[in-house]
């Protein structure tokens, strides 16, 4: 296996397969309000077409990953590569809402497919140290992609909303990429796949220390899914920013999270443990949200934005290395795309449960509440890792 962790072409894919699955959601986005105006959609429903993916992610990665470790990650990957292109270019090709809705959320059931199968790949191309490193990297580029996908189809979008849809396209190429690049796991064999799976699995999963790290996974997504809603229309209703200024916010949380996630995150938990740099991850970004209403000057704003990526780049990289670790590797596909899946049921929850902490306590008691959240879980985690 040594000289697959060598290999920069393979390693491309892996985090150019998994960008795809923030591309899923990113891209419709911005042109949004096209659509609605164009097609004239009832908005309330229209919303939906943004958010839809989210939960079929989090239904078929789990699903996914399992397939994934009985047949090989990349007999899952490939498949899923084309149905995505197919999928994502439908709404340029559609006007019907139903039509447009299901193209979605099929979209998001192979988005699951995607994460299955290169996280399955990640899992059993690289060693322990190794596999931490790659995983901090696709964090930040999982991170940063989320900032230039939006900006790609707003600027595609610009010119026709249906062209945006044409970016989903990109799978195709790397569908082709990827069964030239991984070859031997074509014809992986299945009899040691097949036996077992299933009790080995369970096994893992009823171990009390990965349904923690799963519940983690899935705050930090709804935590940081937090500043993500919400952030953006507080600045913009108390101190009047406009998209720029938001952008700019957004990217420093991004800057911060990849630079900790290829610098540090990996040493931090090297140096102490798991617990303590996701513990230390969990306060800076509760440290964050709890600053939020008390800021009104744009610089400690943009330190308060770096203080959450910093945090988000500890958590996120450290959670996913350490589920990595401790599932065997005949079952690695499925426990990471289970934690995929649940990441994404964290961000389809986030507004469901703090929309009426919104009506409640207002901006400043969904941003509280996203801290003791995180610091909560810090201090939870602190406790019970090594």
């Amino acid at each position: 296996m040594k000289r697959f962790q060598r290999d920069p072409t393979q390693m491309f894919l892996i985090l150019a397969t998994g960008a795809l699955i923030t591309m899923t959601g990113g891209v419709v986005a911005p042109v949004l309000p096209q659509v609605i105006t164009t097609l004239e959609f009832d908005r309330a429903f229209a919303t939906h077409l943004v958010s839809i993916h989210a939960l079929t992610i989090a239904l078929f990665s789990p699903l996914l990953g399992f397939v994934a470790d009985q047949i090989s990650p990349v007999r899952v990957l490939i498949p899923a590569l084309i149905l995505y292109g197919v999928f994502g270019i439908i709404p340029a090709l559609a006007s019907n809402f139903w039509l447009l809705l299901v193209s979605r959320a099929l979209l998001g059931a192979t988005a699951g497919g995607i994460a299955a199968g290169s996280l399955g790949l990640l899992g059993k191309l690289y060693d322990k140290e190794t596999r931490a490193q790659v995983i901090a990297y696709s964090t930040a580029v999982l991170t940063v992609t989320g900032i230039i996908f939006p900006l790609l189809g707003g600027g595609v979008g610009s010119i026709h909303w249906r062209y945006s849809f044409a970016l989903y396209a990109i799978a195709f190429p790397l569908a082709v990429m990827s069964y030239y690049a991984f070859p031997e796991f074509q014809l992986q064999s299945q009899e040691e796949n097949n036996s077992g799976l299933s009790v080995e699995l369970k096994k893992v999963l009823s171990r009390p220390v990965v349904i923690e790290l799963l519940l983690f996974v899935a705050l930090t997504a709804a935590i940081m899914y937090s500043v993500v809603i919400y952030a953006p229309l507080y600045l913009q209703e108390t101190l009047g920013l406009g998209t720029v200024p938001n952008g700019i916010l957004l990217a420093t949380r991004a800057l911060g999270a990849t630079l900790i996630s290829v610098f540090g995150s990996k040493q931090l938990a090297k140096r102490w443990s798991y617990g303590s740099a996701i513990a230390l991850g969990f306060t800076l970004m509760g440290l964050s949200l709890f600053s939020i209403p008390f800021l009104q000057q744009f610089p400690l704003l943009l330190l308060s934005a770096m203080l959450f990526g910093v945090g988000f780049g500890l958590v996120l990289p450290n959670l996913y290395s350490d589920l990595s670790n401790i599932a065997p590797q005949s079952v690695r596909s499925s426990v990471l795309a289970i934690a995929i899946g649940t990441s994404f049921l964290g961000q389809f929850l986030s507004p469901v449960f703090l929309s009426p902490v919104l009506e409640v306590g207002g901006f400043t008691g969904v941003f509280n509440t996203a801290a003791v959240v995180a610091w909560g879980s810090g201090i939870f985690l602190w406790q019970r890792m090594p």
